[in-house]
Order: structure tokens, then C-alpha cells, then sequence
């Protein structure tokens, strides 16, 4: 979604659009409402100047008949009405909350590097929930309780020009005080939402890191974090109900000059016999009709100042593309594929100093590389920029089918490259769904026969029958020992079917046993793909035929595994001959 010069007349094309027979259902219903408001006062007039005239009986009872009927339709009116523009307003805000939700999940990993989940939650979620009575009434409602203020002043008006006169000043003059204090509010409400925002992100990783703050004595320093945004929070809301306070004491001060002006323009009216009874009730019924859309108007303009700077936010969050961006797009071999480094340097965009420098490898169709290195040597960091999460600053990654035929990384579409290239990491996300849904990523393509298969290559054919609903059994974060989560992983890989496997720790933190078991899958994963292999372990790249060792992002040690176990002064073979196997945590 692109956003325009004007974002609520934007969001009001592209959700509203589709629902317009609703829409215009909702605004003739508002507005028959409004009509039968401005035409019973005149049935009251009727019957109070047919009662001083002492008119007959039946034309009293048809009167006050006609009134409580058109009164009764009136509140039918209002409550279709109400079910219609709720309908419109949950339609029009799931649309948008799932348009924002995909376009955050397409944004760049730089993007998510400097915004918190929790941030990211009250923004798709906390400010589209502001914007469900602008979709479903408030614009509408709006017009139609100023239409309703425009039409009791005609008809005052109509009654004489001095009544008209008298109370369009008062009414002229309140609509500059309220568009004056809409101008201060939403600026005062866009500081607030973003308040809340910080604060929901902070509690997020706080509440997740929570362990770790515990064990460092950090609690101390957290809850005085806390207590910062929960204050700048408060500040925000102080100076948003401030100025809150004198939009609701407006009315009070608007209609007290209102009835003023009514009562001395009627009153000599009345007196020289100009005005009836009844018209005189009729004008300030009128008055006292304008004061309940005026309460209603202030109370819209607070929730049209939510709304909009909801809205502000979200098209500044709609305004962000991705970096990344997809290329012409090229055929990504269905086999095997090869894998090329040429002269590779990588940094990160706030950050002048580089994760990765001048790295060349190549990997043959079929070919499995262990790559070692410690804790930020970038290894973990090569396999985003295999994926496009990151573009190198310099150089050239390509992919081909080693028959001469290759492409950059940059010609290919993200989606036809993230299809053929699979990883298994250390961190398995398990979804709070069905296993079938956790196996296939919600794809209704992959039939269960298929599943069941993938899941006897890898061995969890046992453990999918001792469930007691199979497939639909529903899983949770805690559902899985460490092991079946790799296992199920892998699962995930084969439902795949990539031509580059990559492993980032994936056998890490497993006991010998489900290490065994999990060697067995990956022996069957690996049958025919290429894979590189990151660990910390020596143990894990054994069934690699090229090892390559980073030192601080530069390539320290790249050759045939073979080649190097017999070089007595490589850099593995020393490696090697430490005895030691976690050489490299």
C-alpha cells in the first residue's frame, strides 16, 4: 500500500471502497434518522397550539400517534444503523490490520533490528483499534450531526431572521473554538500513541529477557527504565486531558449563550404575537436539539484526533519500503545447487565497520561445507546474505547449476530464492497450532500423505503416532523436547525441497542420543543437496568436503576437508589434534 499527500482520504478509498453498498445503506439510514429528528419537533408545535386553540380531541390523538410511531421508526433506524456501521468498521480494520501486518513481515531485518515486538504489536494492532469508529461511523456520524446543526438553523431561520441571527453567531463562533482545539489535540494525541508504543516494546523485551535481568542484578536499572516511560507516558496523557478539559466544559459555556439569545429573540416576538406557544417551545426545542450533536461533535473531534494521529502513524509505517527489493527475476535451478563468494564484504547500515571482509569460496552441486569460526566471526551473518536478508556491500554472491549457468542473488526474485534454499537453526519457532500447520506453514498445497512421509524420513513417525489427534494435535512453545523440534526442523526441510540446506547450529544443544537420531535425519536431508554447515563443534563438519575457518569476518583456513586433516600445520588439523571439541563456543 502506497500512501498519498492525504492518508485518511487514502485509508478511506482502500477500505471503505469495497463496502460502499454498506456504506450507503449507513449514510441513508443516518440521515433518515436526522430527517424524522428535525420533523417531530414540528408535531409537538402542532399539537401544544392545537391544544391552546382547544382543537378536537382526534386531532390531538393523531397527532401525538404520529409522533410516538415516527419516534419508535426513528430508534429502528438508529439500531440497523448501528449493527451496519459495526460490520464496516471490523471488516475495514481486519483488512488494514493484515495489509500492515504483511508489510511489516516484508520489511528488511534492519527495519526489526531498531523496532521492538511490542512496538510493532501497538503499532498493527493498538492504533488500528483507534481507527474502528472512524471507519464504521465517525465520518458519517460527523456529517450527519453537523447536517442536523446546519438544518436546526435553517429552521430557526425559517421561525425569524432575529432567532437565526441570534443563535448562528453563537454557533459560528463555538466551530472556530473547537477547529482551533482540534489543531493542538492531535499533535498532543500522535506524542502519546508514540509514548505508549516505547513503553509496550520496552516491557516486551524485558519481560522476555527476564531471566537474564534477574541473574545480572539488573532489576534496579529496569525499574527505573520502567518507571522513565511510564512517565513520559503520563506526561503525554497529562497534556492530552488538559487540553481534554476545556473541549468538554464547551458546551456548557456554547449553550448558555445559546438559550440567552434564544430567549431574548423569541421573547418580544412572542409578546407582540409574531410567535405561538408552540413555536416558542419549537425554538428551544431546536436549541436544545443542537446541544446533544455539539456534546456528540466534541466527542467525535477527541476520537477523530485518535484516529488521525493513529492514522499519521500508520502511513509512516506504510511510507517505509524494504531495501531489498526484488530483482527482474531469473530461474533458480530445480537441482542441486552451486554456491559462489566472489570477493564478499559485508557491514551493517549503522555501523562503518565490517562483518565480513573480502570473502571468495566456492561450493559445487551436491557439496557439503563445514564452516567453523567463533562468536561473531560472521558466520551466521553469511547465511542472511545467502537468504537476501542483507545485501554484500561489495562484491558478488551467486547461485547456478554449476553447468556454467549462474545469476546474482540480486536478479532473483526473494520469494523464487527463498523457496530453493532451506535452514535449520539452533532456535526452532514452534507455532501455537496443529502439527500438520507447524509441518506445511499453513501451505493447503502439501497433502498429509506427504507430511506422513517427511515425518517417517525423519524419523518421527513414532512420535506422530502417539499422538492423540495426529495430525490436527495442536502444539505450543513448550510442546517439544529440544530434539523433536530439530527433527520436526527438519521436517520442514523436506516438505521443502531447496537445493541449499543450511545449518546454523542445529545440533548444538542435543543429548548423545537425540544427537544420533538427528544425524540419521540429517544424513537423509543432505541425499542430493548442497548444504553448508554452521557449528562451533569439530564433530559437526565431519561430512563436509571443504572446511572454511573465519577469524573476525576474514577467511582464516578454506580448503578440501581431506586436504586439510592431512596438512599437519593447517590451522583443522591443529584443530583437531586439541582433543577438544568445543573449540570454538
Amino acid at each position: 500500500m502506497h500512501t498519498s499527500s492525504t492518508p485518511y482520504t487514502h485509508l478511506l478509498r482502500t477500505y471503505l471502497a469495497p463496502q460502499k453498498g454498506r456504506v450507503a445503506l449507513l449514510a441513508l439510514l443516518v440521515f433518515a434518522s436526522l430527517a424524522l429528528a428535525l420533523w417531530n419537533p414540528q408535531l409537538i408545535r402542532t399539537f401544544i397550539d392545537s391544544a391552546q386553540e382547544r382543537s378536537g380531541l382526534d386531532k390531538l390523538l393523531g397527532a401525538a400517534a404520529l409522533f410516538t410511531t415516527l419516534t419508535i421508526v426513528q430508534q429502528l433506524i438508529l439500531l440497523v444503523a448501528t449493527y451496519i456501521s459495526e460490520l464496516i468498521g471490523w471488516t475495514a480494520t481486519n483488512r488494514l490490520r493484515g495489509d500492515l501486518a504483511l508489510h511489516c513481515l516484508k520489511l528488511d531485518l534492519a527495519f526489526h533490528k531498531t523496532h521492538t515486538p511490542g512496538e510493532l504489536i501497538e503499532r498493527v494492532d493498538g492504533d488500528v483499534n483507534q481507527l474502528a469508529r472512524f471507519f464504521s461511523q465517525l465520518v458519517v456520524q460527523l456529517a450527519g450531526n453537523l447536517l442536523l446543526f446546519v438544518g436546526v438553523l435553517v429552521l430557526l431561520w425559517w421561525e425569524g431572521w432575529q432567532i437565526g441571527l441570534a443563535v448562528t453567531l453563537v454557533a459560528v463562533s463555538s466551530i472556530f473554538v473547537i477547529e482551533a482545539l482540534r489543531r493542538r489535540m492531535t499533535p498532543r494525541w500522535e506524542r502519546f500513541r508514540a509514548a505508549e508504543a516505547d513503553l509496550y516494546g520496552f516491557l516486551e523485551e524485558r519481560l522476555n529477557g527476564l531471566e537474564d535481568i534477574r541473574a545480572s542484578g539488573a532489576v534496579g536499572y529496569t525499574m527505573n527504565r520502567l518507571y522513565h516511560f511510564m512517565r513520559v507516558r503520563w506526561l503525554a496523557m497529562r497534556h492530552v486531558m488538559r487540553l481534554n478539559a476545556w473541549v468538554i466544559s464547551l458546551p456548557i459555556w456554547i449553550f448558555g449563550f445559546a438559550y440567552g439569545a434564544a430567549h431574548l429573540a423569541s421573547g418580544p416576538l412572542f409578546y407582540s404575537g409574531a410567535l405561538t406557544l408552540g413555536s416558542v417551545y419549537l425554538i428551544f426545542y431546536y436549541v436544545n436539539l443542537m446541544e446533544g450533536p455539539l456534546w456528540e461533535t466534541l466527542r467525535q473531534v477527541e476520537e477523530l484526533q485518535r484516529a488521525l494521529a493513529s492514522i499519521n502513524r500508520i502511513a509512516a509505517l506504510f511510507a517505509i519500503q524494504p531495501q531489498i527489493q526484488d530483482g527482474e527475476g531469473v530461474s533458480v535451478p530445480d537441482a542441486p545447487l552451486a554456491v559462489e563468494f566472489d570477493h564478499v564484504s559485508f557491514h551493517y547500515e549503522d555501523d562503518d565497520e565490517r562483518v565480513i571482509t573480502d570473502l571468495s569460496f566456492q561450493l559445487a552441486p551436491g557439496q557439503v561445507l563445514g564452516l567453523l569460526g567463533r562468536t561473531g566471526s560472521g558466520k551466521s551473518t553469511l547465511s542472511k546474505l545467502l537468504y537476501r536478508f542483507y545485501d554484500p556491500t561489495q562484491g558478488q554472491i551467486r547461485l547456478g547449476d554449476g553447468n556454467g549457468h549462474s545469476f546474482d542473488l540480486r536478479q532473483a526474485r526473494r520469494a523464487d530464492l527463498r523457496g530453493r534454499i532451506g535452514m535449520v537453526t539452533q532456535e526452532v519457532q514452534i507455532f501455537n497450532t496443529t502439527v500438520r500447520n507447524n509441518l506445511t506453514l499453513f501451505d493447503a498445497t502439501i497433502s498429509d500423505v506427504q507430511v506422513v512421509d517427511v515425518l517417517e524420513q525423519v524419523g518421527m513417525k513414532p512420535w506422530l503416532d502417539g499422538l492423540a489427534d495426529g495430525l490436527e494435535t495442536k502444539l505450543g512453545s513448550n510442546s517439544l523436547s529440544a530434539g523433536e523440534a530439530q527433527l520436526l526442523a527438519f521436517a520442514r526441510v523436506f516438505l521443502a525441497d531447496p537445493g541449499l540446506v543450511i545449518l546454523d547450529e542445529a545440533s548444538s544443544r542435543l543429548d548423545p542420543a537425540t544427537e544420533a537420531r538427528v544425524e540419521r535425519a540429517l544424513n537423509a536431508l543432505l541425499q542430493k543437496r548442497t548444504a553448508i554447515i554452521i557449528a562451533h563443534r569439530l564433530s559437526t563438519v565431519q561430512r563436509a568436503d571443504a572446511i572454511l575457518i573465519l577469524e573476525e569476518g576474514r577467511v582464516r583456513e578454506y580448503g578440501p576437508r581431506q586436504q586439510l586433516l592431512a596438512d599437519s600445520t593447517s590451522r583443522f588439523s591443529q584443530l583437531l589434534q586439541t582433543g577438544l571439541e568445543e573449540v570454538f563456543a
